[in-house]
């Protein structure tokens, strides 16, 4: 009679840890947060190749207009999801996560040659820490809003593009608004929750050196790819990768 019991006891232990674990590795749902002076039809490739892979990829198209504003536009989509989220950010969007990454249902950050801000941190504190060299930053007339100078937008942004796409993202790209840039974290999300972080080795908008340094301090899980700042674009299947491996190792 004992051993029946704990028998049954034990094939009731293993079907709890069995179901308990299928549970914990179903981070489907992957929420992209993209960066200043791009839109998020950069994804398109690696979203398909994720959606093949049986995720749910949804991309916000945040405004720029303010960080607060886009941490608002982020939450917006991370209410529409069922489930756990993984989210990931580039370049400025990085930003963006970290803040809207505290919503409870986050239960992981993808940091891809993003900054990874800590408290008080700012895109221009950090940038100004190591910078990257010539990025030829212009403002608007207005004063507001930032853009990079198209001529310069392939070697700075996207030197590993074909020249056409290169060219289309210099003439399509989303200015930011200097508020954005000038906004301090209040509570970075990394220190409550897991992190990895794609360095881009070849990158011209954030220094490679300051993308480790700070993917070092949060205690993130690094990826490094030779790729320009656009390796969402010119890299999707090795960011996929990334972004999959990140998606399981969160549920656990």
């Amino acid at each position: 009679m004992n051993r029946r019991l704990l028998f049954t006891a034990a094939l009731a232990f293993a079907t709890t840890t069995i179901a308990f674990a299928a549970e914990a590795a179903a981070v489907k749902n992957i929420v992209i947060v993209h960066g200043a002076l791009a839109d998020g039809s950069g994804w398109r490739k690696a979203t398909e190749i994720l959606e093949k892979r049986g995720f749910n990829v949804t991309i916000v198209q945040e405004p720029l207009t303010s960080l607060d504003e886009d941490v608002a536009a982020t939450k917006r989509v991370l209410d529409l999801q069922d489930g756990p989220i993984l989210l990931v950010g580039h370049s400025y969007g990085g930003m963006v996560i970290t803040e809207a990454g505290n919503d409870p249902n986050v239960a992981g950050l993808v940091y891809v040659a993003a900054f990874q801000p800590d408290k008080d941190e700012s895109v221009l504190s950090l940038a100004s820490s190591k910078p990257t060299g010539s990025m030829d930053i212009k403002e608007t007339k207005d004063g507001k809003y930032l853009y990079l100078d198209p001529a310069a937008f392939a070697a700075d942004f996207a030197a590993d593009l074909p020249k056409a796409e290169a060219d289309f993202m210099a003439r399509s790209q989303v200015f930011v608004s200097k508020q954005a840039f000038a906004a301090k974290i209040n509570q970075p999300a990394w220190r409550t929750k897991r992190s990895w972080s794609i360095v881009a080795t070849d990158d011209r908008s954030i220094n490679p050196e300051l993308e480790r340094d700070m993917a070092k301090r949060a205690g993130s899980e690094v990826t490094e790819i030779k790729a320009s700042h656009a390796v969402f674009v010119s890299q999707p299947e090795k960011v996929a990768d990334a972004i999959e491996k990140a998606a399981k190792q969160a549920g656990k």
